[in-house]
């Protein structure tokens, strides 16, 4: 399976899409009266409830939920915006299709992004830190928070792998003045598609709403409070199917994550230490989705043969997630990077190795691993052949 929600697919999800398409209602404005009867506007409601978050807007995709964040916050042509070197190429797209300057930055042991080297790429045109809680760990937002307000700049979060996540008790995508989930097959909850943008006030909502829906105001409210600044638009709207399946897995997000938690606990008890190796640092372990379990050796090589020994990779070499893997960085663009433009997140993730709790994806690197409904018997054999490929590692 290749994410954790979507081996939670059953009776609730076939319940609400049967509710669908017994009134053919696939999109929102099908409804005589969205506000009780769709989906997507349920789905809206939920997750501010659930997250106590700002207004949120459900999108087609996780790219959307970021194109929506951005157009939210008015990024546009001439504006720079930070995003870390280790990430999924969306992040780093949305921001170009916007006319912005997406500007690389380290991350951290934790493998996510790293707020000194954030703050020394600071410049007068920057407008914006993008934090991406990459792996479902959570990014440091306490310092990132601090140097955006600092500088009077905007902190957009990045939470597709994160759904469900928290930072410090606040639900990632809640923190900064916007943030973006993603709802795709290998994330922690799934509507096969779709994604949402959550805002911390009206006024970004309210553009970013109209940039997902040809430039009507929210709710296509022309009158009153629900009235937006006028704009063109795209047609990123989320179909009530989706909506219908994301309703019912997010009343189960919190018993994914407590399964995914349990599980990454386990196989790190079952691993224990190694001499030349250890567990990626975390921002707050209360708040880890727990997607995967990452170690890092002491050296490039040792990574690779354990990699190669349980049939994955190291994380270097995790397809568009990291920057020197990405063509559209080091071709005809006038935003140019290439392998070495960042030495630390390079060594970082060249010498670290994942494994799969609830994310089951080679491609992002977590091709050897359990399931979210793994058993006891299956997380004793993942971790002994884990142990087993790091010993071998270790001969000479």
């Amino acid at each position: 399976m290749p994410g954790p929600g979507f081996e939670f697919l059953g009776d609730e999800e076939r319940h609400n899409i049967e509710q669908v398409l017994k009134n053919w209602s696939l999109t929102r404005y099908l409804s005589d009266d969205p506000e009780k009867h769709s989906f997507v506007r349920r789905l809206e409601r939920d997750m501010e409830s659930l997250f106590r978050s700002g207004p949120c807007v459900a999108v087609n995709s996780g790219t959307s939920a970021l194109a929506a964040a951005l157009a939210g916050l008015g990024i546009g042509a001439g504006d720079e915006v930070i995003v870390p070197g280790y990430t999924y190429v969306a992040s780093i797209g949305s921001i170009g299709h916007f006319g912005a300057t997406p500007v690389l930055a380290e991350v951290d042991e934790t493998l996510t992004l790293d707020p000194d080297d954030v703050e020394r790429r600071i410049t007068p045109k920057t407008r914006a830190i993008m934090a991406v809680h990459m792996l479902g760990a959570p990014c440091d937002m306490r310092k990132l928070r601090d140097i955006a307000e600092r500088h009077g700049i905007w902190l957009i979060e990045d939470a597709a792998q994160a759904c469900g996540g928290s930072f410090q008790g606040a639900r990632l995508g809640t923190i900064g003045d916007a943030g973006a989930y993603s709802f795709n097959p290998f994330k922690v909850i799934t509507s096969g598609e779709g994604g949402v943008a959550v805002f911390h006030d009206y006024t970004s909502y309210a553009r970013g709403f109209a940039y997902q829906d040809q430039g009507w105001p929210p709710l296509r409210d022309n009158n009153g409070v629900g009235k937006g600044e006028a704009s063109f638009g795209l047609n990123l709207r989320m179909p009530e199917l989706s909506a219908a399946v994301a309703c019912a897995q997010l009343e189960r997000v919190d018993h994914v994550l407590t399964l995914t938690r349990r599980i990454r606990d386990r196989l790190s008890e079952l691993i224990g230490s190694h001499e030349g190796m250890r567990q990626r640092k975390l921002n707050d372990a209360d708040g880890d989705c727990a997607n995967v379990l990452v170690y890092t050796f002491d050296s490039e090589d040792r990574a690779r043969r354990v990699a190669e020994a349980l049939q994955t990779k190291p994380l270097i070499d995790s397809g568009r997630h990291y920057y020197g893997n990405m063509p559209q960085l080091s071709g005809n663009s006038s935003i140019r990077y290439a392998r070495g433009d960042l030495p630390r997140t390079d060594d970082l993730l060249s010498r670290s190795v994942a494994i799969s709790v609830g994310v089951s994806d080679a491609h992002l690197g977590s091709g050897f691993g359990v399931a979210v409904r793994s058993t006891d018997e299956d997380i004793a054999r993942a971790a002994e052949k884990f142990n087993a490929a790091v010993t071998s590692a270790a001969l000479p």
